[in-house]
Order: structure tokens, then C-alpha cells, then sequence
């Protein structure tokens, strides 16, 4: 059966994975609708991605949560756990099942197991007997692009780049409600996320305030910082360093409160992390500060967005926390960032141009190409 001529009634993603991986799936899950827009789409994730997959019920129907298999390090690996999950999956019968989860080195053999007669997915070496679509793996290219290129092996149009992240009434009440107890309503509204889940892309926290109290003064920006559950810490000591006021909502937003918030912002200064892809999902202008991780593939493809970095020979790394002197993220002083914001701050048409572009329906312009 040739890929345009396939029907699938039931096909599942595996992607157990975390927000800034999901997101930037995201264009691929909505070419995946568009192709086959009669089939129940399953997620395999994390236990987190149940709320996710519930927000983008317009492109996913399902969630499963992944019960662990050898070699896959983001849930321990107990066997009877993990042999009762893949018999359950292979009762429910999937059509196709996609294997959206890295190399595939360690998930091309879990997403086989599930039995499903056409199995899709990249490898490295020799592709794997029952991988009947597939390519080797493209490891320079941006994510958004390497999720697309491989459901474009299905038949789907991958044309369109742009994240995207559905607000929901509730979300834009809780955000309503936060930004009442700003001080003034004079703008710019400026967002700083100083933490992110690996120490190793936390730029120093007194270079976050360096930076707030320079669009402070210079602009005379509110600033407002951000933070999910447990990085609390990161963002008082943010605020030790601070000699402005600042209004701090770390830990007190829930996930669409947070992205409801970004989108009320005139710009939004994070790390590479999660919250940098939810800006970019709602049109939000301003920096992403890149330090350990690979920049070609998570760097933002919207002009909204610019990234930074400082490149030093160690860089990439997978460390957790740096063995040596982070200078991938020392070395990036606060100049640099306060330049980019600034850029922004005096292009000020460009946040009202995203956003009506946003309800227009039609994306953002991505890097290199006029608005």
C-alpha cells in the first residue's frame, strides 16, 4: 500500500518527552491531522503531557501514558510494568505507530513491539527490520523541521513552521487577574524567566538582573518574573540582586496561566527552555538565551524571537550541571541581551504586528523573511 493510499483508523506517537519537546512537535502533529483527519491520534508521553494533549485536542484524541522499556532513560524500567503496558497497547491495535522520540537507537524497538502493521521513524546505522517508512537521522536540523520531515514520509504537507499554543477562557482569566496587581499600566510589560530544569542552561541570576534593572531604567519597563513549580529560588535570588521593584510570579501560575501571561507582554526573556517556545507559541517578542544545548536544532524559526549565545569549544554538552566554569553562559554578558531587547523595545510595532498576524490566522514570518 503506497503512503497516499493509507487509511489509518488509530495511530500513536511516541514522544515521552517534555514541554519544549512537545511544542516544538506541534507542527507536526497539526500535519499529521491535516492528512489523516479521521483517525484517532494517540500520544505515548510523560505523565505531564495529559493536560497537553487535552489543550491540542485538534490534532491529538488520546493519551497514554508511557510505562517505561529498556534503554529509555525518562521512566524507570520495571518489566512486568513495562510487558503488561506493551500488551495493552497491542490489544487496543494501532494502524500505524510513529516514532517520534529521538534516534531511535533505544525507541525504534519499543514502538515496534507494538505490533502495528506500518511503523514510521528515523535510525542511525542500518534501519531496523519492520521500520517500513523511515531516514536516517538528521541530526543538524532544527526540531520543528526533523518532526515534520519524518510525517512528511506519510503524505503530509509540512509547509507550515509556526507553534502554536490554544488559550483557553480560564487561562486569560488567571493571567486578567495576575496582572491586576501590577503597579501602573504603563507599558512595556518586560517577562524574565531566569530558571530552566538543568542548571546548565541557567544563565547567572545576577545577569538576569542586571538586564532588568537596565529595561527598568532605560525604558521604564515593569518587570515581571516568571518561574514553574520548584524554581521559586532561582527567581528570589533574581530579585536579591534587583535594585527596581519587580513582580514575581514564579510558582503561581498554572501552565496556561503562564502562557496566557506571555502573550499580554511586549517581551519575554528566558533561558533555553519551555517558556521560551510557549513566546514563541503566542507571538511573543523577545530573547532566548542558549548556552549548553544545540543551537541549530532549538533555536526559534519566528522573527519574533532572537536567540543568543556565546560559542565556546565545549558547546554542545549533555551535562546536567557544568563540570567546569559554564563559560558557555558566563561568557555571555548582559550587554548583549540588554542590546537585543533594546532592538526590540525601539521596534515597537513589530508585538502589534504578531499580534494581529496571530488573529488573522496566519504565521509568523520565520528568519529571513519579511512580516
Amino acid at each position: 500500500m503506497s503512503r497516499h493510499a493509507m487509511t489509518p483508523r488509530r495511530i500513536a506517537i511516541f514522544r515521552a518527552l517534555q514541554l519544549g519537546d512537545l511544542l516544538t512537535a506541534v507542527p507536526a502533529f497539526r500535519a499529521l491531522r491535516q492528512r489523516f483527519p479521521h483517525a484517532e491520534i494517540t500520544l505515548i508521553g510523560l505523565p505531564w503531557a495529559a493536560s497537553f494533549v487535552q489543550r491540542y485536542a485538534q490534532y491529538l484524541d488520546r493519551f497514554v501514558e508511557f510505562a517505561g522499556y529498556p534503554g529509555i532513560g525518562e521512566v524507570d524500567f520495571e518489566p512486568e510494568r513495562s510487558q503488561h503496558f506493551l500488551e495493552e497497547l497491542r490489544a487496543y491495535g494501532y494502524d500505524l505507530a510513529i516514532q517520534m522520540h529521538g534516534s531511535g537507537k533505544t525507541s525504534n524497538p519499543f514502538v515496534l513491539e507494538l505490533h502495528a502493521p506500518l511503523n514510521v521513524g528515523y535510525y542511525e546505522g542500518e534501519p531496523p527490520e519492520g521500520l517500513a517508512l523511515s531516514r536516517p537521522y538528521p541530526h543538524h536540523q532544527p526540531e520543528i523541521v526533523r518532526n515534520l520531515d519524518l510525517v512528511e514520509l506519510l503524505g503530509a504537507n509540512i509547509s507550515q513552521t509556526s507553534l502554536e499554543f490554544p488559550l483557553f477562557e480560564q487561562d486569560y482569566a488567571e493571567a486578567a487577574t495576575l496582572l491586576r496587581r501590577l503597579p501602573k499600566a504603563s507599558r512595556p510589560w518586560i517577562g524574565l524567566h531566569p530558571g530552566a530544569r538543568p542548571p546548565a542552561r541557567r544563565w547567572p541570576v545576577e545577569y538576569f538582573a542586571t538586564v532588568a534593572d537596565m529595561l527598568a531604567q532605560h525604558f521604564d519597563a515593569q518587570i515581571i518574573l516568571t518561574g514553574g513549580p520548584g524554581e521559586e529560588m532561582t527567581v528570589e535570588e533574581v530579585i536579591q540582586h534587583m535594585h527596581t521593584p519587580a513582580m514575581n510570579l514564579a510558582g503561581q501560575t498554572s501552565l496556561g496561566g503562564l502562557a496566557a501571561v506571555i502573550s499580554k507582554l511586549d517581551l519575554f526573556i528566558s533561558n533555553d527552555t519551555g517558556p521560551a517556545h510557549i513566546a514563541d507559541a503566542v507571538h511573543c517578542p523577545g530573547v532566548t538565551i542558549f548556552g549548553p544545548a544545540e543551537y541549530e536544532r532549538w533555536k526559534p524559526l519566528s522573527v519574533t524571537r532572537h536567540a543568543v549565545r556565546q560559542p565556546v569549544s565545549c558547546s554542545p554538552c549533555s551535562f546536567w550541571e557544568c563540570p567546569i566554569d559554564h563559560r558557555c553562559l558566563r561568557w555571555l554578558n548582559p550587554e548583549r541581551v540588554i542590546d537585543s531587547a533594546a532592538n526590540y523595545l525601539a521596534k515597537q510595532p513589530l508585538r502589534e504586528i504578531a499580534e494581529t498576524r496571530r488573529r488573522s490566522g496566519k504565521p509568523v514570518a520565520r528568519a529571513g523573511e519579511s512580516l
